[in-house]
């Protein structure tokens, strides 16, 4: 039987799905995007999924939650800018990170553009 706080964050991530599928993602400032990462999440109910968290600067911020072979437990989280097409990460205000995913039986590097604000605290990948 999953706990309380593994259904609240399934609906949780279904509710900003949903927004973000009606066109309506929020904008956040720092404060609230460096909260948003600081929260537990749960691997096994969010393992497989990629959504849009809101926007930063009116840029997509995205959380990905890859697995592979050994999952959850194995499974990571990376909040990522989406950035539009023709658009550096620099000119979004991000940094670019290189980070380890999780593929088949090992882990390969990956470069993704994070939002600054989550940069010090390492607060943009989480294992």
């Amino acid at each position: 039987m999953r706990s309380l706080g593994t259904i609240a964050t399934v609906f949780a991530a279904a509710s900003v799905a949903a927004c973000v599928h009606a066109g309506t993602s929020a904008s956040m400032d720092a404060a609230a995007l460096q909260a948003w990462a600081g929260k537990p999440w749960d691997k096994a109910a969010l393992m497989h999924t990629t959504f849009e968290v809101g926007r930063y600067h009116g840029v997509p911020v995205m959380a990905e939650h890859p697995c592979s072979d050994v999952c959850p437990q194995y499974t990571v989280r990376i909040i990522h800018y989406q950035l539009p097409p023709g658009t550096s990460c620099a000119e979004a205000g991000g940094v670019e990170k290189e980070v380890l995913v999780p593929i088949a039986i090992t882990v390969m590097s990956k470069t993704f553009c994070v939002p600054e604000p989550l940069v010090a605290s390492g607060a943009y990948y989480a294992k």
